[in-house]
């Protein structure tokens, strides 16, 4: 699904977005949403289609808040497919795919005891529970393996699938009758229950772990990377026999769906959470056991404390877990609370805390970016954390290392921030002996390998030192990956891996190259051949007729991103008008700062880049306004024309897109913010702060999503 230079290339933008010093954070809002959502999906892939996570479950949440903050500011850039607004997918095309009796959705995470209060605040606010009334609480173990749902009819195990998307999974039956922890027959009969659905983690002990690598070892094969992995593979795998070879477990965790023979929903019999485990435990399913590993708490603040005990003792416990579940322990509580599309609003996951090693750094190496930007990267003494050797750990910028007093030849401590992207937390002043050299930030661009040095410069306001006027080339590079991007051109078949082979070969050197390449010079090239080099001429060809904003966006203007390139394509009906543009000529223009009109007409005033753009038009490519660069005209007499309008909360008859749609078709115009400029707040479930800014304001029209729908008819 995804190629290397794909996958490479997304991992580093995780890593860009994941560091708060990043350039990326100051991009526009819409180019922010879309990379971010690219992101998220291809990691969705790696974790529940390989089973082979790149970054730990608090990297994804942290990229997953960025998005949902990025949305809710900008709620007319909502997407339908956007992570947000589904359940997170798994599915592959091995197994046959079953729908479950109920969705299972995902969790809300938290980091620490402040956020476990918060929880316990929000849901006495929905629930409309004084604040000195106590909750109830079940906590047990957040394990960490393969989710799966059992259903049993009859007392008889007749089905077993993965999570899936939450809607629809993997039915995966005869490998989970292999698994000796699930039970082949239950009497649920006397509890009145005759169709039942279980949830559960598939995990392997880590002792059970270590024995099945030290066969392998023997064996002469490749070790298994970690516990869950293997655990997940193991559900996907073909023969049921080699699923029983590896020793693993199920853990039941939920009851999720009850009937009786009528079909009558028999779940309220059990009054709270603990009581429907107990009962599982009764008939013979492996759940956490109660009062070791789970527990019934009054109040959030014995929660609090039994989470933090399980995070200082979790490296005992015999299986590998990242966190615990809070649940509302009262079914009728759960009820009233009910569900996003995302999770359950009575649940919560106390995430532990990352892992951390020491390690010596040894030195430290350069990059640049597209407009120059230099980022030092230390190279450490390789160490094992969360299962993967960390050797490289990026210092961000030179205010990172002053700011840590970094050292070449220091000890020290390095975090895998959520399990997954490295981080140096600190360095060990007590273990220094003298010979700690300090880091030197270079004067001069380390990346030019050319006679000329070029002195590096640093913007005021801006963290990153940057080459001004790259001699060696390596700037165009990043610009030439970045202009065939999928954010920009959209030149399919012209990755990053492929742009660096044809620069090594010459044949690229600016953007403009990329419209004479020789294509049949590239069908010789080993692992082409006339097919692929006769596809990627097609993909050039079609790139040439792109609509100018993606060409502005192209370009690697600083601060021009795709919602600003979009602005001003609508403006202009030539790419090169805006070389007699003014700063008059910008401020005139909504959303268009000081700053990017600077940069924009700094680009546009230098000869060098004008001539590219001449070249590139000779070549084919278009430099003309076309209809979509043009704003879609509202209906003149719609029922909300000449009205703004924002979107707060989640909705729940459509995505926030849809309800954008329908607004622009009603006459409105979409805005990000609560301001005096406002005149219509239309809010959904938890709407927060920009609710209590409309009514503060006044003068803000607030009506709910019916009353929005029955408005536009």
């Amino acid at each position: 699904m995804y190629s290397t230079e794909e996958q490479r290339a997304l991992f580093e933008l995780s890593k860009a977005y994941l560091n708060p010093e990043s350039a990326l954070h100051k991009q526009s809002p819409d180019q922010q949403l879309a990379a971010l959502r690219r992101i998220l999906v291809y990691h969705e892939y790696r974790y529940y289609i390989q089973n082979d996570p790149v970054v730990s479950d608090y990297e994804y949440d942290q990229l997953y808040k960025q998005l949902e903050a990025l949305e809710m500011a900008h709620p007319e850039l909502v997407t339908p497919d956007s992570p947000t607004q589904r359940v997170s997918a798994d599915l592959t095309s091995d197994f046959p795919s079953v729908e479950h009796l109920v969705p299972m959705l995902s969790l809300a995470n938290s980091y620490n005891a402040d956020d476990l209060i918060e929880f316990d605040a929000q849901i006495k606010r929905y629930l409309n529970i004084p604040e000195d009334r106590d909750i109830e609480y079940a906590v047990e173990p957040k394990f960490d393996g393969g989710s799966i749902a059992v259903v049993y009819e009859g007392g008889q195990l007749v089905r077993a699938a993965t999570r899936g998307n939450g809607v629809m999974g993997e039915e995966m039956t005869n490998n989970a009758r292999a698994i000796r922890s699930i039970p082949l027959k239950a009497d649920f009969a006397q509890f009145g229950i005759h169709k039942v659905e279980l949830r559960g983690e598939v995990l392997i002990r880590k002792d059970s772990f270590e024995k099945i690598n030290k066969q392998r070892a023997e064996e002469g094969q490749t070790l298994f990377a970690n516990a869950r992995n293997t655990a997940t593979g193991g559900l996907r795998m073909k023969d049921p026999q080699e699923v029983a070879k590896r020793g693993m477990e199920a853990f039941i965790y939920t009851l999720g769906y009850a009937v009786d023979k009528d079909g009558n929903d028999v779940l309220s019999r059990f009054s709270t959470h603990a009581e429907s485990l107990d009962m599982l435990a009764q008939l013979g399913f492996k759940v956490p056991v109660g009062g070791v590993e789970r527990g019934v708490f009054k109040n959030i603040k014995a929660v609090v404390g039994f989470c933090l005990d399980w995070q200082e003792k979790r490296e005992q416990y015999a299986y590998e877990i990242d966190g615990m579940v809070v649940k509302v322990n009262s079914r009728e509580l759960q009820e009233r609370s009910g569900s996003t599309s995302h999770h359950p609003r009575w649940a919560i996951a106390f995430k532990f805390k990352a892992k951390q090693a020491t390690s010596k750094l040894l030195h430290v190496e350069y990059q640049v970016g597209k407009i120059g930007s230099i980022t030092p990267v230390a190279k450490i003494e390789p160490v094992q954390l969360a299962g993967v050797t960390v050797s490289s750990v990026s210092l961000h910028n030179e205010d990172f290392i002053k700011g840590k007093d970094l050292r070449i030849g220091d000890t020290v401590l390095v975090e895998r921030a959520g399990d997954v992207i490295p981080y140096i937390v600190k360095s060990m002043e007590e273990l220094r002996d003298g010979s700690e050299l300090p880091i030197e930030f270079p004067k001069y661009c380390p990346i030019n390998d050319t006679a000329e040095p070029v002195e590096l410069i640093r913007v005021a306001g801006e963290a990153a030192w940057r080459c001004p006027t790259c001699v060696c080339g390596a700037q165009n590079l990043q610009r030439i990956i970045f202009h065939a991007s999928k954010d920009a051109m959209d030149i399919e078949g012209l990755g990053k891996a492929i742009v660096e082979r044809f620069y090594e070969l010459g044949w690229l050197r600016t953007i403009v190259d990329v419209y004479r390449l020789d294509y049949d010079q590239i069908a010789q090239l080993e692992g082409f051949g006339e097919k692929s080099a006769a596809n990627l001429k097609a993909s050039v060809e079609k790139a040439k007729q792109n609509p100018i904003y993606r060409l502005l966006h192209s370009l690697s203007i600083h601060h021009l991103g795709k919602k600003v390139s979009k602005i001003l394509a609508a403006e202009v009906k030539h790419v090169l008008d805006l070389k007699s543009w003014t700063l008059e000529n910008f401020t005139h223009i909504k959303d268009i700062g000081p700053v990017v009109a600077e940069n924009i007409i700094e680009f546009f005033h230098n000869e060098h880049n004008v001539q590219l753009l001449l070249e590139m038009e000779a070549l084919g490519v278009n430099l003309r306004q076309t209809e979509d660069d043009l704003p879609k005209a509202a209906s003149a007499d719609a029922p909300l024309a000449g009205k703004t309008i924002l979107f707060t909360g989640s909705l729940q008859t459509m995505s926030r897109k849809e309800a954008q749609a329908k607004a622009e078709a009603a006459g409105a115009k979409n805005i990000s913010a609560v301001s005096s400029n406002l005149d219509i707040l239309v809010v959904g479930e938890n709407a927060g702060s920009k609710l209590k800014k409309a009514r503060e304001l006044g003068t803000v029209e607030v009506m709910t999503e019916e009353e929005f729908l029955n408005l536009i008819g």
